[in-house]
């Protein structure tokens, strides 16, 4: 088995995903996906919602991007992001505000009454918060099969437990060999790997550009009380959790960020037991059982900006990483932005230019 190919693209999580719907009919492109089946390690572990300031000023312009591709194919579901900040954090809280208020995001003060208005059984330390009342859930689910779907009707090849081993350039070709031995050609190899991105490029010859795995936990919760249905989604301005409800049940992180190799990640019990404490922290509310807790990888570049563009010293080489937690709320922007660099057009609807992987060289 072989063939050769426009575009090899490494890795069918949402990246690699949304590129290969976005290249599909442009070319033959390949999808290499290393486990049994696309989007088993942060795309389908994400509890991925939209939010503008999500990501910061720099995210904002591909978050704002995408929302009208999620909204046309009934992606979202309105939720509400309300962050909360004890009495030392008002300041900070209200430079935030400004900062994303200035920028077109709907934001709204609330101070400690319309908060405990909203999260019944809140303590009295959370005396400010921001409302976006435009924050989103995002069926992440349905998102990732749409841009398969979409890549397999335009002629895309998915190739599943297919490890990248070896990547040779050979003038203006790319020969890669598999870890079962398969082997394919492609003129761009593109780097959509996730927490694997780094090694991938070594793979491929390329300077590794810091592309940093954390570990992020989440917690399903049993309540002994009812979670509010019309709950948002919760965060704390000191970044020290977030909870959301899902049906009945409550859906919690510490919002860690625990430096992590590639791998398939587990939770730590020391982890959900902090979350857990921090909820107890923030609201009266019993928690009666941990149904289910589960870990992903977020990975993020130095300057926690995404890295989308051609490797400065590696002809054929593309890079499609560094997407953090910011990943699936971008995608429709990231994956248009990335076609138009990869294909060489020029005029998207987002600037490129922070995002180019020659900010490292």
């Amino acid at each position: 088995m072989g063939g050769r190919f426009d575009f090899a693209i490494v890795g069918a999580g949402m990246a690699g995903a949304s590129l290969a719907a976005g290249l599909a009919g442009q070319g033959r492109v390949l999808l290499l996906e290393a486990e049994d089946r696309p989007g088993y390690h942060a795309t389908g572990r994400s509890a991925a919602f939209w939010t503008e300031s999500y990501g910061g000023p720099l995210v904002l312009p591909l978050t704002a991007a995408s929302g009208p591709f999620l909204k046309q194919h009934g992606l979202l579901r309105p939720r509400g992001a309300l962050t909360l900040a004890r009495a030392d954090e008002a300041a900070a809280l209200d430079r935030f505000a400004g900062e994303f208020a200035g920028l077109g995001v709907r934001i709204e003060r609330l101070e400690f009454a319309a908060l405990a208005c909203r999260i019944p059984g809140l303590r009295g330390d959370w005396q400010h918060g921001v409302l976006e009342p435009d924050c989103c859930d995002i069926d992440v689910a349905a998102l990732h099969q749409l841009y398969l779907a979409q890549a397999r009707q335009g002629g895309a090849e998915l190739q599943c437990r297919a490890r990248l081993a070896q990547a040779r350039r050979e003038g203006s070709c790319w020969q890669l060999a598999l870890e079962d031995g398969r082997r394919f050609s492609a003129d761009v190899l593109v780097n959509a790997a996730g927490a694997w991105a780094d090694p991938v490029a070594e793979l491929a010859g390329a300077r590794p550009l810091g592309v940093q795995p954390y570990r992020r936990t989440i917690a399903q919760l049993a309540m002994g009380a009812p979670v509010p249905p019309e709950l948002p989604l919760v965060l704390g301005f000191d970044g020290s959790f977030y909870f959301r409800p899902e049906g009945d049940r409550l859906w919690l992180s510490p919002h860690d960020e625990t430096p992590n190799p590639p791998c398939d990640a587990a939770p730590e019990e020391i982890d959900v037991a902090t979350a857990i404490a921090r909820l107890e922290d923030v609201a009266q509310w019993p928690v009666r059982r941990v149904e289910h807790k589960w870990a992903g990888l977020r990975s993020f570049a130095p300057d926690r900006l995404p890295i989308y563009g051609f490797d400065p010293k590696v002809p054929g080489l593309f890079w499609c990483a560094g997407q953090g937690g910011f990943g699936i709320q971008t995608a429709p922007a990231a994956a248009d932005l990335a076609v138009g660099l990869l294909l060489g057009r020029t005029g998207g609807a987002v600037d490129p230019a922070p995002y180019l992987p020659d900010r490292f060289h």
